[in-house]
């Protein structure tokens, strides 16, 4: 946009799951959560499923059709919305066969066993600039494609058809919002998909995201990102907007009202705010921004452009230590729950409790991987050992203002040794870092620093495989090679 604070969605996802936070005030229509999978040790989809309920959640939102996801879903009573990823898009493009095939397997498969499939999320921020072009080819044949499928299999009315866009697809040469239209180098590809979406019953998902804008630009205006009506307003005609997200969400009001679209429904796919890997992320603005959120759209007065209740997504709930840090090391850090689905703070969703942590979740023993007190710093190994824990674990939590920020040098080696040494199952060969470490029964946290202990996951034997006994076993294959050869 013209202004130097530009109106950012979320940059990058892959395949994640959503949710729907149900809230008891009037004139709410959905408040939404994202449920990510994108994790080396994920809860169980049960274990998840399970702390929706508990916690009042009705609607759930894919970014697949995990086969185990949709288990749990069935009989749930959760709405759902289950999605294609950009990877699959060709395909679906590409083959009216394989349109059909996939609403067969993902659809009506599901919908006949139970699982209360409500839309089809085509694709995820396609058409971010970042992806150079890569999906202008097919992603509205994919659209197309898949909707033909639904009419086919008899559900064009019961199953409809949207694709999350990031808010980058539309701007304002201005700061107002009555400035705003769709991206001139996609302009026409829009309003393709717009129309198709307005003449099949579908619906416009747009993800709205202030923290990035506050990341990318220092020159943001805080205040401007939150809810309380402390920041200098904008004017616009008649309209005096207050916060980002209903300047953001009216200048595509704006886009799709001049381009003849201005009924076409909303939803908002992507609104939240990170807790930790950078010094805006933290759980004190998280919460303060999505309460505020959350109360904003209470009152069911909508925006000045389109009142009325506000359909959202509420992203994410649980934090994810394998997604890419490409964006930022916030990334792995937007979840409502931690990894093992302990509420981080607290949420108003209009019931009579706060959030519930997920039950019945089983855990590694309580040991740490530390370093050994007999180490010194000047080591000339920590550097490499260092290295290899992060590049293969997590350390996003390290760094200036994280919630790992304050620790001492030694503890930052401690909690990198650890971080590899949990996502390996607490395997004894992950705490070796060439005899630098040693396991511990003395919990290491301190302050806001949790040196985790990881959660029991029937896959997690897959981590020891790829990552810890690799080295070894291509030295077993060589030396096996090598004593083949001796004796030829």
């Amino acid at each position: 946009m013209g202004c130097s604070w530009r109106w950012h969605g979320r940059a990058a996802a892959a395949a994640a799951c959503w949710v729907w936070l149900a809230a008891a005030a009037v004139g709410v229509e959905a408040i939404g959560a994202n449920w990510g999978t994108q994790a080396s040790h994920p809860l169980a989809p049960d274990t998840v499923v399970q702390m929706l309920k508990d916690n009042g959640f009705d609607k759930v939102k894919l970014f697949d059709a995990g086969e185990d996801t949709m288990s749990a879903l069935r009989k749930s009573g959760l709405e759902v919305m289950v999605g294609i990823p950009n990877d699959m898009l060709a395909a679906m493009a590409s083959s009216m066969a394989a349109a059909n095939k996939w609403v067969d397997q993902n659809v009506s498969n599901y919908l006949n066993d139970g699982v209360k499939i409500r839309y089809v999320a085509v694709g995820n921020e396609p058409f971010l600039e970042t992806y150079n072009g890569s999906f202008l080819q097919t992603t509205f044949p994919a659209i197309r494609n898949i909707q033909s499928a639904l009419v086919k299999a008899g559900l064009g009315s019961q199953v409809r058809v949207t694709c999350p866009l990031n808010a980058d697809v539309y701007q304002s040469s201005t700061s107002k919002p009555s400035d705003g239209d769709f991206r001139t180098d996609i302009h026409d590809l829009m309003l393709t998909i717009v129309k198709f979406l307005s003449d099949t019953g579908g619906a416009f998902t747009v993800n709205i995201y202030p923290f990035i804008s506050l990341y990318s630009d220092s020159n943001f205006p805080v205040d401007y990102a939150f809810f309380d009506g402390a920041a200098s307003p904008i004017v616009d005609g008649s309209a005096t907007y207050t916060n980002m997200f209903d300047a953001n969400y009216d200048t595509l009001i704006w886009a799709l009202k001049k381009n003849g679209f201005g009924n076409l429904p909303v939803i908002v796919g992507e609104i939240g705010w990170p807790t930790d890997g950078d010094m805006n992320a933290n759980i004190q603005m998280a919460q303060h921004f999505n309460q505020g959120f959350l109360t904003h759209i209470a009152t069911g007065r909508g925006t000045p452009m389109r009142p009325g209740p506000v359909d959202a997504y509420l992203f994410s709930l649980i934090d994810e230590d394998e997604k890419s840090i490409q964006p930022g090391n916030f990334e792995r850090h937007w979840g409502i729950f931690t990894y093992d689905g302990l509420p981080k703070y607290q949420l108003n969703l209009g019931q009579s409790h706060g959030l519930l942590k997920a039950k019945n979740v089983k855990y590694l023993e309580r040991k740490w991987c530390v370093l050994k007190p007999s180490i010194g710093l000047t080591d000339p190994r920590l550097s490499d050992s260092i290295s290899y824990a992060c590049s293969l674990a997590d350390c996003t939590s390290l760094g200036y203002k994280t919630s790992c920020g304050g620790l001492d040098t030694r503890s930052n080696i401690s909690y990198a040794f650890n971080s590899y040494y949990q996502k390996n199952d607490q395997d004894d060969v992950a705490c070796g870092f060439s005899n630098l470490a040693t396991i511990t029964g003395q919990d290491p946290s301190t302050g806001t620093c949790r040196f985790g202990i990881m959660i029991e996951v029937d896959s997690a034997f897959s981590w020891k495989l790829q990552h810890v006994r690799s080295s070894n076993l291509l030295m077993l294959l060589l030396v096996l090679l090598q004593l083949c050869l001796s004796f030829s």
